[in-house]
């Protein structure tokens, strides 16, 4: 028996409040924006591409990116399971999907930045392969990498 079939999905009119309601354990809310915030940055960048998560039929988180300063990195700029599907495997699967969707489009690098402390991502960022680079961002993101 197999679980859920995860997607990345476009977010529509029909499907946005849903995508909007969807967040991270409380514990985890400094961690990412919420997803309404990264919807509307994302319309006001035109390099910013965003999906809603889904498990078979349910939505069940948000991912956004966009290309990175050079040819060949893409850069994960949000990405969130919202709290109730968390530690399903959804995530993983998730990222998995949007590292075949990079290759296919021929980057060679996927790059992300995370803000450390207690319940962050970063345990689960190095579990997906991506490795720390050492560098800190002007607001104390920390920048990983993964070659894809």
């Amino acid at each position: 028996m197999t679980g859920p079939i995860v997607t990345l999905r476009d977010i529509t009119a029909e499907t946005v409040r849903t995508i909007c309601d969807l967040e991270p354990y409380e514990a985890q809310s400094g961690f990412v924006a919420p997803n309404a915030v990264s919807i509307a940055q994302a319309h006001f960048n035109p390099a910013a591409a965003f999906r809603a998560i889904y498990a078979d039929e349910e939505p069940v988180g948000f991912i956004m990116w966009r290309p990175w300063d050079d040819s060949a990195s893409c850069f994960l700029w949000r990405f969130m399971v919202d709290g109730r599907h968390q530690g399903k495997g959804y995530g993983r699967e998730a990222i998995a999907l949007w590292l075949e969707s990079l290759q296919a489009q021929g980057y060679r690098f996927a790059r992300l930045s995370y803000l450390p402390g207690d319940r962050g991502p970063h345990g689960f960022y190095l579990a997906q392969g991506f490795r720390d680079t050492g560098e800190t961002r002007a607001n104390g993101e920390r920048l990983m990498e993964l070659v894809l």
